[in-house]
């Protein structure tokens, strides 16, 4: 048996949202992760207060700097790896090059992915404001030719939270996806990615999920699996993100100098 296989795996999942004004969510994330995860294979979801709830770049950027010091900390804690949860992944490159654990990301996982499943793929994100940073995100992972629209729905935390226990929330919020997503089926859209942790979650039972043979994408399950994968690839072959230049590891006083920052 190759070096580690067999071996528990620990795994540290980042949430944007505050651990206990959204405990239910949280919650709800955890029991979700507990029932796919593979023998052996465990979860531990983590938030962030104040939580990501302001719609500016400065609250992403404030966001992401707590989710750096949160993958040292569980690479210090002795995690396999780590997942970033929140779809705009903000400071995914930092995130990756600050440890030697696999980091990966719901966002660029299921693009990535979707890209297996479909050749026209459309995004449909919490809000508006949004949309320019997804458009970011497509251009730097070289998938503007795949991901051809980007449509938003208007909602906030609090609806999605209501929505796992108040039935007319979720219709609410399912009308408004449906309605975003015919003009992307219209054109020619395969594959259909709710862009959020929030939007995924809420659809995470739906088995099969497809409108009109459009491939609607579960988001969570992917970079779980993905996850799981790079942790028992790294254990099999050795083989990690490259260290050549974009993900190169920081020096010892980087991390300390950033740590007291």
């Amino acid at each position: 048996m190759a070096k580690g296989q067999g071996k528990a795996i620990r795994i540290w999942y980042q949430s944007y949202v505050d651990p206990v004004e959204q405990a239910g969510y949280i919650d709800h994330l955890g029991g979700y992760l507990a029932s796919i995860a593979d023998p052996g294979v465990t979860y531990d979801v983590y938030g962030i207060s104040p939580p990501d709830r302001e719609l500016h770049r400065l609250t992403e950027f404030r966001c992401s700097v707590q989710a750096v010091r949160n993958v040292l900390e569980a690479e210090r804690q002795g995690y396999d790896a780590f997942i970033q949860g929140h779809y705009q992944d903000p400071g995914l490159y930092e995130l990756r090059s600050a440890v030697k654990i696999p980091v990966l990301s719901l966002g660029e996982s299921s693009m990535l992915f979707g890209c297996t499943l479909g050749r026209k793929i459309g995004l449909i994100t919490i809000d508006p404001y949004f949309i320019p940073m997804h458009e970011e995100q497509v251009s730097r992972y070289g998938l503007r030719e795949r991901v051809v629209a980007i449509k938003a729905i208007k909602t906030s935390v609090a609806d999605f939270n209501a929505a796992f226990s108040d039935p007319q929330k979720r219709k609410d919020i399912e009308r408004q996806f449906l309605e975003e997503a015919r003009p992307l089926i219209e054109q020619g859209v395969e594959v259909i990615i709710p862009a959020g942790g929030l939007p995924t979650l809420l659809f995470a039972q739906e088995r099969s999920f497809t409108l009109d043979k459009a491939t609607v994408l579960n988001g969570i399950a992917v970079v779980v699996k993905m996850t799981e994968m790079a942790v028992k690839l790294l254990r099999l072959t050795g083989t990690g993100a490259s260290r050549a230049s974009t993900f190169a590891l920081p020096s010892t006083k980087a991390i300390e100098e950033f740590l007291k920052s």
